[in-house]
């Protein structure tokens, strides 16, 4: 079969440490382009990952337009995802874009409109959903193990983790900090296991404490005050229209010892779970409470056709399968701009201090 000829646009860490070292071990697909504004990355990507003859460009218009591409990889900073991801479907290829959707929900419209309008397939990079403990419990939500899930905690928290490179800390360029960064992710996984998508409303609180600090005692050295223009920590009070309720904690620099990040606890008529100590089930059975812990160390999705793999490797090659057998990725961009609205609605309702009504 001919191999799917694919793109990269943006070529730095995201690309480097997920997409394209998932998509080098895929022998149905080749890399065959890489653009990036600084055309030192493309250049050094294309020689680690792409085919002989791999072309390099520091616009992604002129990519397309000259390479006869089936998917684009979009790994850029968030400003950047809707214009890069329409103009690609617009081309006539499917696009993987890394999370979140966009920066904001008009941009995340752009998207949708274009992939209805165009037909491509498009996806958004919420690997998280591909790990064992996450595929088990999302088995157990859909079999009813937990009952109806009326509560729940989206938890994205560093104690003292700040992003300090790239553009991570800058707020016009990304949207915001930690909520658009991590929370993100936990919120996806919430909702997903939930199987619920019609919010009724959002209320959020939005911090800026600890960003102006200096001898931090962060993880990747100290962060420059004056760039770090985003939130230190963000927190939501999300109502969804059947009465269920989800709290979104989110932080990259905040006082507390016990950091938890990508996971989410919930609470059902029958069952809870949350993954403190590895995937967690609690319940209670003949009229004594009981803790199940799940071992996920083996089996399960840990594996792919035979071969021990990690959660971004089952994520790019169920992407490549999706494409290649006309089926639907496993992330939804329905789902995705669900998970923008609300991240939106918390920026703005912190910002007026008023309740955010769907």
């Amino acid at each position: 079969m001919k191999k799917l000829r694919i793109g990269i646009i943006g070529c730095g860490g995201i690309a480097n440490g997920k997409h394209m070292p998932a998509l080098k071990k895929i022998d149905k697909v080749e890399m065959v382009a890489f653009c990036d504004i600084i055309i030192e990355r493309a250049e050094k990507a294309a020689k680690e990952y792409g085919v002989e003859g791999a072309k390099v460009y520091e616009d992604y218009n002129e990519m397309l337009a000259k390479e006869n591409l089936d998917i684009v990889h979009v790994c850029t900073p968030n400003n950047a995802h809707a214009p890069a991801t329409v103009a690609s479907m617009e081309a006539g290829c499917h696009v993987m874009c890394e999370k979140p959707m966009a920066k904001t929900v008009a941009e995340a419209k752009t998207m949708l409109d274009a992939q209805k309008r165009t037909g491509k397939k498009l996806t958004i990079g919420y690997q998280n959903r591909f790990t064992a403990e996450n595929q088990y419990l999302h088995e157990a939500c859909e079999n009813g193990d937990l009952g109806d899930i009326y509560y729940a905690e989206a938890e994205a928290i560093r104690r003292r983790a700040v992003p300090t490179w790239g553009v991570f800390i800058d707020e016009e360029k990304q949207g915001g900090g930690p909520l658009i960064d991590i929370g993100t992710h936990a919120l996806d996984l919430t909702l997903w296991h939930m199987n619920n998508y019609d919010v009724q409303s959002v209320k959020g609180s939005v911090f800026h404490k600890l960003n102006n600090q200096t001898r931090t005692g962060n993880a990747w050295g100290d962060w420059d005050p004056e760039k770090y223009t985003a939130e230190d920590s963000a927190f939501g009070f999300v109502t969804m229209k059947n009465g269920a309720t989800i709290i979104v904690k989110s932080s990259w620099a905040i006082n507390i010892a016990e950091p938890r990040e990508a996971m989410c606890m919930l609470a059902g008529t029958k069952a809870g779970s949350d993954c403190h100590d590895g995937l967690r089930i609690n319940k209670v059975e003949y009229g004594r409470q009981t803790i199940e812990k799940v071992n996920c160390n083996a089996g399960g999705v840990a594996f792919y056709d035979g071969e021990s793999v990690s959660a971004n490797d089952v994520e790019a090659r169920q992407w490549i399968d999706a494409v290649i057998n006309d089926t639907e990725p496993l992330v939804k961009p329905e789902q995705a701009f669900v998970v923008t609205q609300i991240l939106e609605a918390i920026y703005e309702s912190a910002k007026t201090g008023k309740q955010i009504d769907f």
